[in-house]
């Protein structure tokens, strides 16, 4: 997968760790660690400065980094062809839903199978923006403690964070989300004319499939696969600051 299960949430630990983790601003990632350490400790009040920054700023921006980088994630995936046409996350035909397609295509039925498969990830974009909410809750219960992991962290410690918080919540959210669109999208229909067609073949396998479950499970991996990407780029080059505390907190 390419491209928030997403730049999600990463960007705001990210848009610190890049900046902090570059040559010129070594000092600053001292700052950081330290003043995430001092609230650790609780040695130093959150309104208290560290520097230049106060320890709250510092959290705050990682926050709002974070924020901004999931909106520009969702609203990419969440687009007309976000998932469609992008190779990177395009969600293929459920694995056994591929023995259908062959099945069909040699009786010249194959478009039947094409039509489903465009129609799921018409789905999937369509439920991608209920991802937001999910994103800034974990973002806003995110510890000081989850923040320092993060800036030590590896590359991709922000996305590995938010997969592993938040693939149970963002199931429960996309399940019913992606059921409905699935039908909205006609994709059900859709399947219920492939099998059908499929069972007037001879000599061939029983095959079910739950398309709703396979939706979901490749519609998180897509968000995800493209929050690692945003959090790679911030940690490199900084993202533009486009609002006050990330001029502040990230301002060279």
């Amino acid at each position: 997968m390419s491209n928030h299960p997403l730049r999600f949430a990463c960007a705001a630990l990210i848009c610190a760790a890049s900046v902090l983790a570059s040559p010129g601003h070594a000092g600053l990632l001292d700052t950081a660690k330290g003043a995430l350490n001092s609230l650790k400790s609780g040695n130093v009040n959150p309104t208290q400065t560290t520097g230049v920054l106060s320890s709250a700023d510092i959290i705050n921006g990682l926050k709002e980094a974070l924020r901004l980088g999931s909106e520009k994630v969702i609203s990419q995936v969440g687009q007309p062809d976000g998932y469609l046409t992008d190779k990177a996350i395009h969600i293929p035909l459920p694995e056994n839903l591929t023995t259908v397609h062959k099945a069909l295509d040699k009786f010249g039925f194959g478009s039947l199978t094409a039509d489903l498969e465009t129609r799921i990830n018409r789905a999937a974009e369509k439920a991608a923006p209920a991802a937001k909410d999910v994103f800034w809750t974990s973002i806003s219960e995110m510890t000081v403690d989850d923040a320092k992991r993060i800036l030590d962290g590896s590359k991709t410690a922000a996305t590995d964070y938010f997969r592993q918080h938040m693939s149970a919540p963002l199931t429960e959210r996309f399940t019913p989300i992606i059921d409905a669109s699935l039908a909205e999208v006609g994709a059900v229909k859709a399947y219920d004319q492939v099998m059908g067609q499929y069972k007037t073949l001879p000599f061939v396998p029983d095959v079910k499939s739950d398309l709703t479950r396979h939706a979901v499970a490749r519609a998180l991996d897509g968000l995800f696969h493209y929050l690692a990407i945003e959090e790679a780029a911030i940690r490199e080059n900084p993202a533009a600051r486009t609002t006050a505390i990330l001029k502040k907190v990230f301002a060279n």
